[in-house]
């Protein structure tokens, strides 16, 4: 791979993107189908199976963060990412078919004690992996543009594999019989679909060798707190989780929603994939507001969009002609689409303020926390929904096996339960979104003062002092930390 002064090659940048057809498909399928499969498939009651994600964050906690150390630490003749996205190829097979294996232990407490240790399996995969992913993203260009340009492309991948992730686990599912042999085929086939594309990343990205000379020093609790004392940090780490937390919600309940609200539930994987769909095709149309304005820009308008639709679907009832599902899908696309693209257009900047702070590259410990800020709104979502609809009075359907094949019968819903479903759908991620647009609108990272940072960093790199640069640097610290 060549790389002409900030320009990186096309197949570069589709190398690096392809990696995220994990990072973007794996948590889909999790996020929309995951409760509901050990709910209603492995037989746990909803409360203890949202339990299970959230017990995983305590470990995450650390996990990632540290992952993030190891990475900025690690040096290799391939660099300090690569090697380990080589690592990771066969650990995502396995972790991913251990993840749908329907286990059917006659105790409860076994079958709980099974699915904790598959998806701490699951959780510590995404973490060897998805950390010096998102880390390598920072150094492959320092360019504040063709970040964006980068981030894109890394998008197209992520969502076109999110809409394959919302509609097609189901239709291999339904293609099976039993629906237990069913999951665990989707299982497989989706760790494939996951692990093999980390070889192209591998073999057709390059890191800087300039960026390994300094190694940082190895200590978790100061590479953990530091950033919380940065200004820019703060405000897009509030950004992410805020704005991933009210899409996870969003997700983890849709299908409760439509099987049970608009009773059209074989429906909800071609809702998604008209959402998927319009995210995948706006990508072009967030990367002009972006290059016309700013990044901030990009993410606010989406935001604000997304609150609207939210408080829109309010008007969706079981009577609706079934185009109205669709529409809100489409008009969730549009919006989600410019939350998700900008977000991640915007994390790469993030190292180089912390460049300018400590005089260090570290996207690693960057990539760690975001990486475990993305697991936690995930699993949040997922216990959230399910302590929700416990206590709302769910009735889960009543498993039938006939000649050796297992099918679900539906039960009745409460009217409690559907109002609880209908509040929680709408009002949850308007709240959050609100929250997120509070962070967005104060983020203070613009496209000129990146510029200004970028050219003090080079010039601090190059060994210039002087009273001219500490003059820079006290003003970009000012605004930035």
């Amino acid at each position: 791979m060549k790389t002409t002064g900030e320009k990186l090659s096309l197949p570069t940048k589709i190398a690096f993107g392809m990696g995220d057809i994990y990072g973007g498909g794996s948590m889909i399928i999790v996020g929309i189908y995951y409760l509901y499969f050990l709910t209603d498939i492995v037989g746990l009651s909803p409360a203890l199976a949202g339990t299970v994600l959230l017990i995983s964050k305590i470990w995450d906690a650390v996990n990632d963060p540290l992952m993030g150390l190891i990475t900025d630490r690690t040096r290799t003749r391939f660099g300090r990412r690569r090697p380990f996205l080589l690592a990771g190829v066969a650990f995502i097979f396995l972790s991913y078919f251990m993840l749908w294996y329907p286990v059917s232990y006659q105790s409860e407490a076994a079958r709980f004690v099974f699915v904790l240790l598959a998806y701490f399996f699951f959780d510590a995969v995404i973490t060897l992996v998805m950390v010096p992913y998102n880390a390598l993203a920072s150094e492959l260009t320092l360019d504040y543009a063709e970040r964006t340009s980068l981030v894109s492309i890394r998008m197209g991948f992520s969502m076109f594999s999110s809409i394959l992730c919302a509609v097609v686990p189901m239709e291999i599912v339904k293609m099976v019989p039993d629906v237990r042999v069913g999951h665990m085929i989707m299982g497989a086939s989706f760790g494939l679909f996951f692990a093999l594309p980390f070889l192209a990343t591998f073999f057709y990205t390059k890191e800087r060798p300039e960026f390994q000379e300094a190694v940082p020093e190895f200590n978790l609790l100061k590479s953990y707190r530091e950033p919380f004392k940065i200004k820019s940090f703060l405000h897009v780490m509030f950004m992410y989780l805020f704005s991933f937390l009210a899409m996870d919600v969003v997700m983890a309940i849709v299908i409760y929603f439509m099987t049970h609200y608009i009773k059209r539930g074989g429906d909800t994987n071609y809702v998604l994939g008209a959402l998927l769909i319009t995210q995948l095709t706006v990508i072009p149309l967030y990367y002009w507001i972006s290059r016309r304005t700013s990044k901030k820009t990009g993410f606010i308008i989406g935001v604000c969009l997304w609150m609207a639709v939210m408080a829109g679907s309010f008007l969706i009832t079981p009577e609706s002609a079934r185009v109205s599902v669709f529409v809100f899908g489409c008009a969730m696309g549009l919006a989600t689409g410019g939350v998700v693209v900008m977000i991640y257009s915007i994390f790469p900047d993030l190292p180089d303020v912390d460049e300018l702070v400590t005089g260090m590259r570290r996207e690693g410990v960057y990539a760690g926390l975001f990486t475990f800020m993305r697991k936690l709104s995930a699993a949040l979502a997922i216990f959230l929904i399910s302590q929700a609809i416990s206590l709302a009075g769910y009735a889960p359907p009543l498993s039938e096996t006939v000649d050796g094949i297992t099918r679900l019968v539906q039960q009745p819903q409460s009217a409690e339960f559907i109002t609880v479903l209908r509040a929680v759908f709408a009002a949850a991620p308007i709240l959050l979104l609100a929250l997120c647009l509070y962070f967005a609108i104060r983020f203070p990272l613009t496209p000129a003062t990146h510029a200004r940072l970028k050219e003090f960093l080079e010039r601090r790199r190059a060994g210039e002092s002087g009273a001219e640069l500490d003059a820079e640097e006290e003003f970009l610290k000012k605004l930035l930390v």
